[in-house]
């Protein structure tokens, strides 16, 4: 099954307080699970979400994937310099709407490798960013940014859970954010995916499908 997050995919559009909260979120998966164990997969905020679905529910999730994913900032002084920056986006995008926020979002170094899809995919990208509504994306930052979330990573020596972290190698910044929460994890893999960035599931998707599926498939084997 396919979560699509607040305020996106069919929930772009709604600015409902209460959907743009970590609990909202859980209670969606928990819903749409039907309270049986699952198979997790996030990307980015999807997986700093779906860790914390899993540090709150284990006995709820079978296997972890994180993609490009962090258990967010360490300490509450980063969290409350984030959640200000955060909040100027958000009131700049409310401000300039969507497309002016999609230009500089493009622009990131992150998505820098983004830059050698085929020109076809490329557009197809950006008319799904440009869909967004800024209301939408404003309300996400402001109730889902690194910065609302708690930080996870004490919680990561106690996560029982099989883990994939699946990072694009030419990613340096979250290579070496995977890294320590494998070091961290007690069942967990890295796996670097070449030539990828930030998007794997774009821009390497065979890697990254040969990757997951080899993990989801591994069942309850060491390993």
């Amino acid at each position: 099954m396919l979560l699509d997050l607040p305020g996106h995919g069919r929930h772009v559009g709604d600015v409902a307080p209460w959907r743009f909260t970590a609990e909202a979120v859980e209670a969606e998966i928990t819903a749409l699970s039907r309270d049986e164990p699952i198979d997790l997969v996030g990307y980015s905020m999807g997986g700093r979400l779906a860790l914390a679905y899993a540090v709150r529910h284990p006995d709820r999730v079978r296997r972890l994937v994180l993609e490009s994913a962090s258990p967010g900032l360490a300490t509450e002084e980063d969290r409350r310099s984030r959640r200000d920056q955060d909040g100027e986006l958000a009131s700049q995008i409310e401000a300039d709407g969507v497309q002016e926020f999609v230009d500089r979002w493009e622009a990131l170094p992150l998505f820098e490798s983004q830059r050698d899809l085929p020109e076809e995919e490329r557009t197809t990208l950006r008319a799904g960013r440009l869909r967004n509504h800024p209301d939408s994306l404003a309300a996400s930052l402001r109730g889902l940014g690194t910065g609302a979330l708690p930080s996870y990573w004490g919680s990561l020596p106690s996560l029982r859970v099989p883990v994939l972290i699946l990072v694009g190698a030419l990613d340096r910044k979250f290579v070496e954010i995977g890294a320590r929460m494998a070091e961290l994890l007690p069942d967990a893999r890295l796996a670097q995916v070449p030539e990828a960035g930030h998007t794997v599931h774009l821009e390497r998707p065979d890697a990254w499908l040969g990757a997951v599926t080899d993990f989801l498939a591994r069942g309850d084997r060491p390993g």
